[in-house]
């Protein structure tokens, strides 16, 4: 049986980038949308999850409204471009190695983000992580996304019960660990955090610094 949990937040802690975020900047130099007007929008969601006061089913009707009626062959080409562009020359080799030595130690690894599966899915798959919890969208009965959120989303305390539901699926619960690893640079991700034995606030933000200083929690920089 496996000895411990280890949980990673993504954006900001394994990448030195918000990756959904930077979806919608590369959604505008693909000329889906208006760029003055969209990147308006997406920089005032994306200030709100930075204070957060983010509206997660809001955000998600907003930031999949360009591409979901796209056709499958090009939201695949598209993806291959955002990872190319984007996100592999983002990921660094400290960040992987982190990765890899909680593998390696036999720990059960995943990754658990407050962004949709669609971008994430790529990116796990990059840092060798197979367990993704992510926002999950609602999709209809020919597939295609509605704009809206399947289940709980993975977003605050949303990260606890989606974990919760995931160990369940093995018969397993956060007692079943002797230790539980939860690395995150943000503040929002507090009440997952909170379940962790061994909480580390990575590359943190400042409101979350703080809160690491106050109770003893390390502190990590994995990025200039």
């Amino acid at each position: 049986m496996t000895k411990n949990l280890c949980l990673f937040d993504l954006d900001h802690t394994l990448l030195p980038l918000d990756s959904d975020h930077t979806w919608g900047e590369f959604v505008i130099r693909q000329g889906w949308v208006d760029a003055e007007s969209y990147r308006a929008g997406n920089n005032a969601f994306y200030a709100k999850y930075q204070a957060g006061t983010l509206d997660i089913h809001e955000y998600i009707a907003y930031c999949t409204a360009p591409w979901r009626d796209r056709s499958a062959a090009e939201l695949a080409a598209a993806h291959d471009r955002f990872m190319n562009e984007d996100i592999l020359p983002a990921i660094h080799p400290v960040a992987v190695n982190l990765v890899r030595k909680h593998q390696a130690q036999g720990d059960l690894v995943a990754l658990v983000t407050a962004t949709n599966e669609f971008v994430t899915r790529p990116i796990a798959k990059a840092f060798g992580i197979d367990h993704l919890l992510a926002v999950n969208l609602e999709r209809d009965a020919s597939g295609k996304v509605t704009g809206r959120i399947a289940g709980t989303p993975s977003f605050r305390e949303g990260k606890v019960t989606r974990t919760a539901e995931w160990l369940a699926t093995m018969g397993l619960t956060y007692e079943s660990f002797g230790r539980v690893h939860m690395y995150s640079d943000s503040a929002n991700d507090l009440p997952l955090m909170e379940q962790a034995t061994d909480p580390v606030a990575t590359n943190p933000a400042p409101s979350l610094e703080t809160i690491a200083r106050e109770r003893g929690w390390p502190i990590l920089k994995l990025f200039p």
